[in-house]
Formats: C-alpha cells, sequence, structure tokens
C-alpha cells in the first residue's frame, strides 16, 4: 500500500491533481470516455455536404433555365444562323434556287409561353421584340415590323396597281362582269413591266385570282410562253396565245372550294419579288429572316395580298389553308407538278399578317379557339358570324405591327403536318374608319417530294431572264 501512495503523490505532484478515475460500468467493466467534440464535427461535416449538394443542384437547374430560355429578355436571337443557307441584307436579292440544297427541313420558331418575349434581328443595325401570343396556334406579335411610313408605301403601291371589289374573289356570273384579256394580262403583270415572265404566270396558278381561270387555261398560256423564242409574253403576244381558251370557273368557289369570307372590302396582289419596288422587296427579306425558311420557298409563294376593310368591312372565320387529303393536290404544285386530281386547295403553311393603319375602331384579329384545351366544333356552334365575341384572343390593328402563325402543324421529321385547327380566325367589322392589311403567305405542299420537283421545274434563273424595259422601276422613289 505504501508504494501505491508514494506514487499517487508522486502523480499529483507533477499535474497539481489526480486524474479521473476510469468509469466503471456496475457490472464491472470499464466506459470508454467518449470525446463530445467528434460529435460535433460529425454533424458540421453533414450539414456542409447538404448545402454543397443543394448549391451544385441550384447550379445545374440554372444552367438548364438559360439553356431552355436562350433569347429571353437580356439576348438577341441571331435567326439568319439557324436557317440552312445565308439570309439576304437588307438590300440583297435571295436567290430562289433551291439545288442543292432541295433535301431540307422545316424550321420552326419555338413560342415556349404564353407572353415569352425574343429579341429578333430582321434589318440592319436594329431588334425587334417578338411575343408569343398563344401556342395552339402558334402565334407570335412583332411590333415596328414596318415603320409607319413603309405601312403607308404599301397602302400608295396597293392604290397605285388598283383595288377591286373582293367579290371578284369568285367568278363572275355574267359575261359582262368577265375579265377582258387586257384587265387579265395587267393581272398576270405582277411587276407592272409589260411582259409576261414565266414566274408571274405560274404565281396565278397558286393564288386565290387562280380561280377565275382552270389548269387547262394557265397550260395554254404557259405553253404559249415556253415555245415563244425570247422567253417572254408581250400584251400582242399574250392575246394570240390567250384567245379562245379563257374558261372561268364555278361560280362561289375559291380554290379550296369554299365561298368568299370577306364582306365589303376591295383588294389587290402586290409581287414581293425582282424587278418591283424596293419596300416590298425588303417585306420579303425580312419574312425570309422571320421565318427562317429557305428563300426559295418565299421567292415562289404567292404575292403579298392588301386588304382595304370599309366600315363594316369584316371576315368570317376561317383557316387560311387546307387539310391534306388525297382527293386534292395543293394549287401551287398542281400545275407544275402535273397532277390528276381536280381539287385544288391552298396549301399554306404559316401566316403573315401585316396591319397597315391603325383603325379608329374595330376591325380586331380574332382567333376564337387559340390555345382552347380541344377543339369541339359542336361545342363551338357557328362560329361565322358571332365569333368576334366568343372568341378567346382577340389583336387591336397597329400600324406597323405584324403577326405570324403556323397554320399546320409540324408531321415530327421536319416537314408540314396536319392542318392546326386552332388556327381558326377572322376581322371583326370595322366600327369606324378603315383597316387595310397585308397578307404574305409561304406555299409549302404537304407531300416533300411533289414540292421539291415544283422548286426544280420552276426555280428562276436570273441569266436567262431578258432586260426588262426602263419603265420596270417606275415607283422605285415613291
Amino acid at each position: 500500500m505504501g508504494e501505491y501512495e508514494e506514487s499517487f503523490r508522486g502523480l499529483e505532484g507533477e499535474s497539481g491533481h489526480f486524474p479521473p478515475p476510469p468509469l466503471r460500468h456496475p457490472g464491472g467493466r470499464e466506459r470508454m470516455n467518449i470525446q463530445k467534440s467528434s460529435v460535433c464535427s460529425r454533424a458540421y461535416f453533414v450539414v456542409v455536404m447538404a448545402f454543397f449538394h443543394i448549391y451544385i443542384i441550384n447550379i445545374i437547374a440554372l444552367l438548364l433555365y438559360v439553356h431552355y430560355n436562350t433569347g429571353s429578355g437580356e439576348q438577341d436571337v441571331p435567326l439568319e444562323k439557324s436557317v440552312p443557307r445565308p439570309m439576304p441584307t437588307e438590300h440583297q436579292t435571295p436567290s430562289p434556287n433551291l439545288s442543292p440544297e432541295l433535301s431540307f427541313h422545316l424550321p420552326r420558331l419555338e413560342g415556349i409561353r404564353v407572353g415569352h418575349v425574343q429579341r429578333v434581328s430582321l434589318v440592319p443595325d436594329r431588334t425587334h421584340n417578338m411575343r408569343t401570343l398563344s401556342l395552339k396556334p402558334l402565334l407570335f406579335e412583332i411590333p415596328g415590323f414596318l415603320s409607319v411610313e413603309e405601312s403607308s408605301v404599301v397602302m400608295q403601291l396597293a392604290q397605285l396597281k388598283g383595288l377591286t371589289h373582293s367579290s371578284l374573289l369568285t367568278a363572275p356570273d355574267s359575261q359582262e362582269e368577265q375579265l377582258t384579256q387586257d384587265e387579265l394580262f395587267s393581272l398576270l403583270d405582277l411587276n407592272q413591266d409589260g411582259l409576261l415572265q414565266r414566274e408571274e404566270i405560274l404565281s396565278l396558278s397558286h393564288s386565290t385570282d387562280g380561280s377565275w381561270l382552270s389548269s387547262y387555261n394557265l397550260r395554254k398560256i404557259h405553253t404559249g410562253l415556253e415555245t415563244n423564242p425570247s422567253g417572254v409574253l408581250s400584251l400582242q403576244e399574250f392575246k394570240r396565245v390567250s384567245g379562245g381558251v379563257l374558261q372561268y370557273s364555278g361560280a362561289g368557289q375559291g380554290l379550296d372550294g369554299h365561298a368568299k369570307v370577306r364582306q365589303r372590302s376591295t383588294h389587290t396582289q402586290l409581287y414581293l419579288g425582282e424587278g418591283t419596288h424596293h419596300l416590298l422587296k425588303s417585306i420579303r427579306n425580312r419574312v425570309t429572316r422571320l421565318t427562317r425558311l429557305p428563300s426559295s420557298l418565299i421567292d415562289l409563294s404567292e404575292p403579298m395580298e392588301v386588304v382595304r376593310y370599309e366600315q363594316g368591312g369584316y371576315s368570317h372565320a376561317h383557316h387560311d389553308s387546307s387539310p391534306p387529303s388525297p382527293e386534292s393536290s395543293c394549287a401551287h404544285t398542281h400545275l407544275a407538278a402535273n397532277n390528276s386530281a381536280s381539287n385544288q386547295v391552298a396549301c399554306r403553311y404559316l401566316t403573315v399578317l401585316l396591319y397597315l393603319n391603325s383603325a379608329d375602331g374595330g376591325g380586331e384579329t380574332s382567333f376564337p379557339v387559340a390555345d382552347n384545351r380541344t377543339y369541339e366544333e359542336e361545342v363551338l356552334g357557328d362560329l361565322s358570324q358571332q365569333y368576334c365575341d366568343k372568341g378567346n384572343l382577340k389583336i387591336k390593328p397597329v400600324a406597323g405591327t405584324a403577326l405570324l402563325w403556323y397554320n399546320h402543324l409540324s408531321d415530327g421529321n421536319g416537314w408540314v403536318g396536319e392542318l392546326d385547327e386552332f388556327s381558326l380566325h377572322g376581322d371583326c367589322s370595322v366600327t369606324r374608319g378603315f383597316k387595310w392589311t397585308g397578307s404574305v403567305w409561304v406555299n409549302i405542299d404537304p407531300d416533300q417530294q411533289r414540292q421539291e420537283r415544283y422548286q426544280r421545274l420552276v426555280s428562276w434563273h436570273p441569266e436567262e431572264q431578258s432586260k426588262r424595259p426602263e419603265h420596270g422601276d417606275l415607283h422605285q422613289d415613291l
């Protein structure tokens, strides 16, 4: 015992106190002394790792958001980079030749969500805001597509060309009302240069005015032009070629077999190609940049239709295009493709509607079933009369603003699919003043091979065109 006591005293002298005795279990076994600091370290590590994982997840979510929303808010969208061929600048002329890029896919704008805004470049040194108005149909609004001054010039050009009553969209009922050969020549001569080129004659085959003539008439005129050594037709040559072959289509039917839809309005067509006013060529280039489509498709589509609605003027709810059907053929490819289908319909992949003035009252463009959950015609009732009050979406006309919507869905393979029934639309009655619009349609056949054959046949080769008369640009300085 004495030795143990001396040992404890020695320890006490060195440290100044006795070490704590080891804890013992009631059964006699010693108990480990767990340090509290190690427990705190583990808890701190768990908390830090949890915050670290949350931080990583937030970073990934942010990157995904930026990826799928590129172009909204603060970033410009260089649309021209998405096109499979270089886009023309404001004063350049796009080449309509499709070859060697005949096999292509149709780019399609992304709506993202209603209210989404993306900035697009349509003219040099300027961007435009493009806002999504609906997803069914895919519909966009582009304010300032044209300036007020440019809109005024388009209206003046339409008046110079001459406006006809919309009742002429259908065949006249009497011989006295039929067009003379001089009037028909003027109608076909889109750039008013006094000569008919091949493209001008073909353009009538895929425009609403083509309802005045049958395919037989157009083929006879086209054959006469092809056999002419100069490759063009003067008025006298046109009279010789077309004499005795003019036959009119059935009254009351347009290209798509439907009766006229406009009331109390006048209209004309303005050619957007070569030899026309520089502003019209600029509109063509802006549409090309906006839609991202190959310029050849824009160039070979029907001319822009300018419509003037009087007070009380309106249009019934309708679709701009027609559903694909084996019993019908597209009007714009029917002549070139030599299709045997007797029923010709309008095939318009998309519509660009330009407001040329701000109507004093009424005149809204109405989409009665835009973004409806389902399209059930029997539930909607007759929209052709009272659709303006029922419309889900109404857009007030503002000078210079453009609307773009797709009349067809995608087929899933980058081509034209079924008709988008939600694209049903019309013009509300003008209650005060008048309303001017310009419609640019892009014609594409749902049959891709037929569209490609048509493109090869009618592609414009400028070097083969005759020199135009000096008066071809009479209105350049308007």
